[in-house]
């Protein structure tokens, strides 16, 4: 199923006032010509080609001389996870006014009151919710204190849309003697048993070192295949574990026996630098680490949609916020900036850079999207986001940490070998119960 898409009309036009007054934006606030408020604001990007993109926008906006002199910082996991510091920063009142967290997070920290409600800054502008995907703004505007959709409020604005697809090493797949996934997936056959064949292939083949497959740690990539056996993190109301389902701990049971007979990265290691060294054959990573791949050069390369096991797509809608820290001295020109960085213009920008997807809901930029390359089939990334895709998504009845610490340590023991399945199933939801609200 290929992604329908509705045009948005997005008010464009530039209005001059009466003399005095400042000119209005394409956001629909107007900026005083006297006034120019300093910010600071961050991402975590995946790469240092992700980081200049940022950057670049950052000195863009900064150009545009609407009030706003930014300055920018590429945040990072190293020593912790950016959550983490973004939440010590905050109380130490030393963090950006305007940073990106993923969806999982928009909960935690909108319920701790790190982030500013923005709704009634946004509600003086020309802003709809309705210019972006249904599935993220579902997730920003909810009331904490019940955990029910709320129209009072509005925690941030998504950056844009990813999902997952494997990019492939072309050479080392021809070297392997084994069909194109690409083909595979054109005819509808690029299911869990040809991702088998053609990893066992590729490593059998591919010489000293080659693995067939590699997935970084994190729970999406193990989640993937947790979903696309019909499994789940959650009950239908995100209110109980359900990772002990059969369909679940049937996902878990094929993607544990690819890492057992040695097809893939060892679980817990980055993939991604043995890829773009041409040590791997299929990477499973987001939008986000295209960049990253155009600066290979030293074999061919493109992606393909993940394979397809016992449910249909599966595939996950990642999205994450651009929010205002509670504690800005600014919050009207932090919302401003949250606008600027969510405009057509700017996700532009990064779409042609090739970081992400738009997540604002336009048929053109889905269109655009499409032109930019590598990688050639970028259709494989719109069929992620359209094909029955899980959209990520925060935990307001519980903590998403808390049930990702206990999950993902269950995960890790399981495939690391210090833990059975049958354990594993018998335990995990009891080890994750305390994630969620009483």
């Amino acid at each position: 199923m290929r992604l329908t898409t509705k045009v948005v009309a997005i008010g464009l036009g530039l209005t001059m006032v009466l003399t005095g007054c400042a000119p209005a934006t394409d956001n629909g606030s107007e900026v005083p010509s006297d006034e120019v408020v300093n910010l600071t604001w961050m991402t975590r990007p995946d790469n240092q080609a992700e980081a200049d993109v940022y950057a670049s926008i950052s000195d863009g906006i900064n150009a545009k001389n609407i009030g706003l002199n930014l300055t920018y910082t590429a945040g990072s996991s190293e020593g912790s996870p950016y959550q983490d510091k973004l939440k010590t920063d905050i109380a130490a009142g030393t963090a950006p006014d305007v940073f990106w967290i993923p969806g999982t997070d928009i909960a935690d920290f909108a319920k701790a009151g790190l982030i500013l409600n923005i709704r009634p800054e946004a509600a003086k502008t020309t802003h709809k919710d309705a210019d972006f995907y249904e599935g993220p703004m579902s997730a920003l505007s909810v009331d904490p204190a019940t955990g029910q959709p709320s129209a009072d409020y509005l925690w941030g604005l998504p950056r844009d849309v990813s999902t997952f697809a494997l990019y492939l090493n072309l050479d080392l797949i021809q070297k392997a003697g084994v069909e194109d996934p690409r083909e595979l997936a054109a005819e509808g056959k690029w299911d869990w048993a040809a991702f088998e064949a053609t990893s066992k292939a590729i490593t059998e083949n591919g010489g000293a070192g080659v693995k067939g497959f590699g997935a970084n740690s994190w729970w999406a990539n193990w989640g993937y295949f947790v979903h696309s056996a019909g499994g789940g993190f959650f009950n239908d109301d995100r209110t109980a574990c359900a990772l002990d389902s059969d369909a679940s701990i049937a996902g878990l049971t094929y993607l544990q026996g690819l890492y057992s007979k040695g097809y893939g990265v060892p679980f817990g290691e980055d993939a991604e630098p043995p890829f773009k060294a041409g040590q791997l054959g299929m990477f499973i990573n987001g939008r986000w680490a295209t960049p990253g791949a155009r600066e290979i050069t030293d074999f061919a390369w493109d992606v393909v949609s993940l394979p397809t096991g016992a449910a249909e797509g599966r595939n996950w809608q990642f999205w994450g916020a651009y929010v205002v820290n509670a504690k800005t001295a600014n919050p009207a020109a932090a919302w401003k900036l949250v606008q600027e960085l969510t405009s057509v213009e700017v996700q532009g920008e990064i779409s042609a850079l090739g970081a992400n997807i738009p997540s604002r809901v336009s048929a053109d930029a889905i269109t655009k999207f499409l032109t930019f390359s590598p990688p050639s089939n970028n259709q494989a990334f719109i069929d992620g986001i359209s094909n029955n895709p899980v959209a990520e998504g925060p935990l307001w009845n519980g903590s998403w940490p808390a049930y990702d610490k206990a999950a993902g340590d269950g995960v890790t023991a399981l495939f690391s070998g210090s833990r059975t399945m049958a354990d594993f199933k018998a335990n995990i939801c009891t080890e994750a119960a305390s994630a969620f609200n009483d």
